[in-house]
């Protein structure tokens, strides 16, 4: 039973790995070896251009096809994914957000074809499909930043997506309202409640106010709602916002949509525990970080996860081998199957503790969600770079805990002395590696599927999805014929940024506050930016850039911030810029340091691109320096192609890096220590 008596062990919850990379051939290898291994549901990683809206071929994608995840370009893309998987048995996780839609048009299509090969239905199949679209666009514009229209246009897309799954794909969930990403990006406990609980009554508010579902069917709506939740380290307080989590829903379901059904108003969510909380210095305390965050979503029966998909130990590395996603796997596995963990009621039940935490944290998310909502709710509170700029806020503050030791990050910044890691003895073979023969393959692949297929069908649909996205039609089956007929995901958000526009999300560096580490610290270090600008003439100034399409951009908003505080004038553009863009506001700006932050693995291609611009441009005299998961392997190639300086997630003290870029600029000009 789903929901068993306390009489009878619950059911474990489906056990995913978040995996994809390379092609779609690779990636269903994997799945199936991967559900071999007793996996119980998929997790899809599409790589940044499909999660961004842009084919291989395109400029921005260079360098990131199939590094974080598989490139899906058009429908046989999708029908490689899933070949010998029946989807209608399946139950599948797509971490996808703006082309949400994109990719489950491709998704029923390819089961709508494997329900016909067996003489099947497929409107039956489509009943039949279970899984989840995350399609949860507003944290993308206050986290990930894998946004591409802007934001009304988007909640258009994911109410769309909503109402048309309802009606024809009633097991699938639709949206999966993201704290999950909130937390990455700084968020407090109580912001990750009241910012996804926002989010979650702009969906449902705009489903509603659309007209497209009668209601009295509103309770199926509400019903298909789905979060998807971080887990960090501190568990007792992880498990206490989960509680609050499912007192809240029930509460705003209840009294905001009168949704009188109780099971339709239960909290229903999957998790994935700190990724970014991994650390690159002794990564093997990641193992028991990972078990104990696990713990926080799964010991409390009342508010237990229904899906869980755990990081591996050596993501703060690089990209994880399937070795090192069975081990993530096994960790689940012997929590449900070896313990007693199933087999009794809530244990928190009647703990005042508990409850006294519960009660503050709903009390607390209850008076930002009203804040949101004053605002004018989630979107307003996006556009006004509120909720982005009360994150980077938080984010710093974290920081400053660490920095200053006041929070401890065991073999970071307490307990450094280690003895050697087996677990990397094998050097560059600790990680994946995606060959950079994938990108061309990539390429010359859809170059070959736009000759081949008919592109007068294409063009037509495309039209037509231009004709109705200028109306308030659901957009749904204009984007399901549009698959059909060979469309590519280029194609198809690069029609609907014609009619919607296209948007760059605050930064919330400008609305930022931080101090930093000690005051004395970075009174120093801005003595020496002082000094160094007035021998110079003029007031140092630091571009911080994100080249190709990598979102996650808190690295690179810590280090504005501090840059800013530490007295250089700082140019921040925000994310999703060419190299040829990065180098012309360098030169344009008169920056004295570009500063690169990446996360993707595509550093080997947009890093040295700079590099190569600056010096074409007559400016080879700035130095490059560049942070993010960089394999150790990787920086003395970095270096030899011209970069000053490479830091990685183990070099935390932000001042200390600011008064490393200051010696830098000063060595460059011919300035003396």
């Amino acid at each position: 039973m789903v929901y068993p008596t306390d009489r009878e062990p619950d059911r474990p919850w489906v056990m995913r790995t978040y995996a994809g990379h390379s092609s779609a051939a690779a990636s269903n290898a994997l799945y199936r070896r991967n559900l071999a291994k007793g996996q119980t549901g998929l997790s899809v990683a599409f790589d940044l251009p499909t999660q961004t809206g842009y084919d291989p071929d395109d400029e921005l994608a260079k360098g990131e096809v199939g590094k974080v995840g598989v490139p899906i370009s058009h429908i046989d893309d999708m029908r490689a994914l899933f070949d010998g998987i029946p989807l209608a048995e399946a139950n599948t996780s797509m971490t996808i957000n703006a082309p949400a839609m994109w990719l489950l048009a491709l998704y029923v299509a390819v089961a709508e074809e494997q329900a016909t090969a067996q003489g099947g239905d497929p409107a039956e199949t489509w009943a039949k499909l279970a899984g989840t679209t995350q399609n949860d666009i507003v944290k993308e514009y206050l986290s990930r930043g894998t946004y591409a229209f802007p934001p009304d246009p988007s909640l258009r897309l994911a109410t769309d997506l909503v109402t048309w799954t309802v009606v024809n794909v009633p097991r699938w969930n639709p949206i999966n309202v993201c704290p999950y990403h909130l937390q990455e990006a700084g968020a407090t406990p109580v912001q990750e409640i009241a910012y996804s609980m926002a989010t979650a009554i702009a969906v449902l508010d705009a489903v509603r106010d659309s007209g497209q579902v009668p209601a009295d069917e509103f309770g199926k709506v509400v019903g298909r709602i789905s979060f998807f939740v971080n887990a960090g380290l501190r568990f007792v307080e992880e498990m206490c916002k989960m509680r609050a989590f499912v007192a809240l829903w029930d509460e705003i379901t209840l009294q905001r949509y009168g949704i009188t059904d109780a099971k339709a108003r239960r909290f229903r969510y999957g998790v994935q525990v700190n990724s970014l909380g991994l650390t690159e210095a002794q990564p093997e305390n990641n193992v028991q970080r990972i078990v104990l965050e696990m713990l926080a979503v799964t010991m409390s029966r009342d508010a237990r996860a229904r899906s869980v998909q755990l990081p591996a130990w050596n993501e703060a590395l690089g990209l994880p081998r399937p070795w090192d996603q069975q081990w993530a796997l096994r960790m689940q596995q012997v929590l449900a199957f070896e313990t007693d963990l199933l087999e009794y009621a809530d244990l928190f039940e009647g703990s005042k503790v508990v409850e006294a935490k519960v009660d503050e944290l709903v009390t607390g998310a209850r008076e930002e969600i009203e804040r949101v909502l004053e605002m004018g709710g989630s979107v307003a509170a996006v556009e006004s770079g509120y909720m982005k700029g009360q994150l980077v806020s938080s984010l710093a503050e974290r920081r400053r805990r660490i920095e200053s030791g006041e929070d401890v990050v065991v073999g970071v910044n307490k307990f450094e002395t280690t003895e050697p890691s087996p677990l990397q003895a094998e050097g560059a073979k600790s990680v994946e590696t995606v060959d950079p023969a994938v990108e061309r393959a990539a390429v010359e692949s859809i170059q070959r599927w736009r000759e081949q297929r008919d592109n007068a069908a294409v063009e037509q649909t495309l039209q037509e999805l231009r004709d109705a996205a200028k109306t308030d039609a659901n957009l749904m089956e204009a984007t399901i014929a549009c698959a059909k007929a060979g469309v590519t995901t280029g194609e198809w958000a690069g029609a609907l940024r014609e009619v919607f526009g296209e948007y760059r999300a605050p930064t919330g560096v400008g609305a930022a506050t931080a101090s930093g580490e000690a005051a004395v610290e970075l009174a120093e270090v801005r003595k020496r930016v002082r000094a160094t600008g007035e021998e110079l003439g003029t007031r140092l100034r630091m571009l911080v850039g994100k080249p190709g399409l990598d979102g996650h951009s808190n690295g690179a908003e810590q280090v504005a911030v501090r840059a800013r505080d530490a007295g250089f004038e700082v140019v921040y553009q925000g994310i999703r810029l060419t190299p040829s863009q990065i180098v012309a506001a360098a030169v344009q700006e008169g920056v004295h340091v570009v500063g690169l932050s990446v996360l993707s693995g595509s550093h080997l291609e947009v890093v040295p691109a700079v590099v190569d611009g600056l010096r074409a441009a007559g400016a080879e005299d700035i130095p490059v320096i560049v942070g993010g998961i960089i394999p150790r392997e990787d920086e003395p190639v970095l270096r030899e192609r011209g970069v000053s300086a490479v830091f990685t997630p183990k070099d935390y003290a932000l001042t200390e890096i600011m008064d490393q870029i200051v010696s830098l600029i000063r060595q460059r000009n011919g300035l003396a220590e």
